[in-house]
């Protein structure tokens, strides 16, 4: 037995169905009007009256589901639930009403008892479709019809009483084909409808195991920054202090696995991200010729480790700046350069770069990876770009990885509005391509190179590894750093003494980074205008976003990259310079 708040839940529904299909039965009663008329005659006028009628209940209707009163009738009662069934049934009462005079109507012709019967079969099949969200709707509904029917019949004093019985019956019949209709149309329903709840249901569950598995990975990697940072810092101050080659080169050795475990983990965040959809790209202007030739420089060792040349064709198009993120075409870049001097025995590494600007002060850019390598066929290229898939389980017992760089690169792609392709034939080596359409920058006003000599630096972060490793990367830049192991003690320091800069990290127990910057902006100090640089192991757009807002101005990801914290230091510190000389 369905409760009054499930009956009431149906007839909101039934409401909601007819609402949707109000213009067509309007329609509709348009039609059959101008039928009626044309047919019976003039005389039939009143036919335009009961048009204007049932298309005023229908009209009624469809406003009310739309009203204030809909909204204030959501919360079940008794008397709502009677109110709305009789709205319910009123349309179909004064529909099937049109039949009573179309019956009797054999004088003006003899076909008019067939329109009454094609009438009340039309407004049964309507009342079928609309009711099935509930029974007590397609009962209110239904109910008048048969009754309209059944008087109909027995008051024709023309038909004997064996000719209405047969009626009666086949009446009777329609009735229970039309529940038994009902029926089917309300269990198919009732199906979709558990289908749809299970259906949302597992994408919710969905959701919270890849949330659960992002805040999982994101935790993991957080954890695993922290002796990183101090095993890359530590091992550039021994590489640096070596006394000869042989301990030089097992330094390297330590830098180099450092290096290799920070990769992984940024691969992991950026897949996580990517799943979470929680990955974006920046746009800013950067001198495209100067990230091209940093990163050819930067792969030239590698590929004359295994006497390989690396070249170059096709720089002279360029133009110098261009507006996109250049973190994440270097993060591609580096991957396709990586892999291609990796599978690559003999022969050489070349960067294509293809480029047309447009009249719209866009620029079409091609930059295509050609390795002489050993290439592979078409299956092979088809799962090339799937996370944490190889091309056989050799390549990955030979070289390693992980299978994501290609996958995360296709996506960085696409999130730059452009795409990464291959075109490989085994014995031919490969070629991949990143297409992008990048807007066309005017080039910067030249800034003052400031010296990080004697810079003074307040280094805030609750673990000692950090503040460690942040000496350590910080002291060969002619830095003179400071440090404090929370937000209250870094407040307490820079009420005191003046700093060019403060690297704070996000995320320490009591007052966290952003709520300690907040305060130094907010109270007067040597340090209020003192350039803040984020450095935090969850470097995501929305911890960005909230550093931003909280008066940051720069910031650098966990494990920190010396490369990366001289450039923060400098960018924070040339801004700082531009602004007093404008002031």
């Amino acid at each position: 037995m369905a409760s009054i708040s499930e009956h009431y839940a149906g007839l909101l529904r039934v409401m909601a169905a007819r609402h949707s299909g109000a213009p067509v039965r309007l329609l509709i009663t348009l039609c059959v009007c101008c039928l009626v008329f044309t047919i019976m005659g003039a005389s039939w006028v009143w036919i335009w009256a009961w048009g204007l009628a049932y298309a005023g209940v229908d009209i009624f209707g469809y406003l009310l589901k739309g009203s204030a009163v809909a909204r204030r009738w959501s919360e079940p009662s008794r008397l709502r639930l009677v109110l709305l069934t009789v709205i319910s049934g009123m349309p179909s009462t004064l529909w099937a009403s049109a039949a009573i005079p179309l019956w009797y109507a054999r004088q003006v012709n003899e076909f008019a008892p067939v329109g009454a019967i094609l009438l009340m079969g039309g407004g049964l099949l309507q009342v079928i479709a609309a009711s099935a969200h509930s029974r007590l709707a397609f009962m209110a509904m239904v109910t008048p019809m048969m009754l309209i029917a059944a008087a109909v019949v027995l008051l024709d004093p023309v038909a004997t009483p064996m000719i209405k019985a047969v009626w009666l019956v086949g009446g009777a019949v329609v009735g229970i084909n039309a529940l038994t209709a009902s029926r089917m149309s309300m269990a198919a329903v009732l199906r979709e409808r558990a289908i749809a709840a299970e259906h949302d249901r597992r994408r919710a569950e969905a959701e919270a195991t890849a949330a659960a598995k992002s805040a999982f990975v994101a935790v993991v990697c957080h954890e695993l920054r922290t002796p990183i940072s101090a095993i890359l810092s530590g091992a550039g101050v021994l590489e640096r202090n070596a006394a000869d080659a042989a301990t030089r080169t097992q330094t390297q050795v330590i830098g180099d696995a450092g290096s290799m475990m920070r990769d992984l983990l940024n691969d992991l965040l950026d897949l996580s991200r990517i799943e979470a959809g929680r990955l974006s790209v920046e746009t800013v202007s950067f001198d495209i010729r100067q990230t091209l030739s940093d990163l050819l420089r930067l792969w030239r060792p590698e590929a004359a480790k295994k006497r390989l040349r690396l070249r170059v064709e096709g720089v002279a198009c360029l133009p110098r700046w261009v507006q996109g993120d250049p973190t994440r075409l270097r993060q591609v870049l580096n991957n396709l350069l990586s892999n291609a001097i990796k599978f690559t025995p003999a022969g050489s590494v070349t960067l294509k770069v293809a480029a047309a600007a447009g009249a719209d002060g866009r620029l079409t850019l091609s930059l295509s990876v050609i390795d002489t390598g050993p290439g592979f066929d078409a299956e092979a290229s088809d799962r090339l770009f799937t996370a944490f898939n190889q091309l056989n389980a050799g390549v990955a017992a030979k070289y390693g990885g992980s299978g994501l760089g290609l996958a995360i690169s296709r996506e960085l792609a696409r999130l730059m509005g452009g795409e990464l392709t291959v075109d490989s034939r085994t014995g031919e080596g490969a070629a991949f391509t990143l297409s992008l359409n990048l807007e066309i920058a005017a080039s910067p006003p030249p800034a003052p190179e400031p010296t990080l000599a004697g810079v003074r630096v307040l280094a805030v972060d609750d673990h000692v590894l950090n503040r460690r490793a942040l000496e350590v990367i910080l002291e060969p830049f002619g830095v003179l750093p400071v440090t404090a192991e929370s937000g209250e003690a870094a407040l307490e320091i820079l009420a005191e003494q003046p700093f060019d800069v403060v690297l704070m990290d996000l995320y320490m127990p009591g007052m966290d980074g952003r709520d300690a910057v907040r305060r130094l902006r907010r109270e007067a100090g040597p340090n209020q205008k003192t350039p803040v640089i984020a450095v935090t192991a969850s470097a995501t757009d929305k911890d960005w976003d909230d550093c931003r807002e909280a008066g940051m101005e720069a910031h650098v990801a966990k494990p920190v990259i010396p490369a990366e914290l001289h450039a923060a230091l400098r960018q924070v510190l040339t801004s700082r310079a531009i602004a007093a000389e404008a002031a």
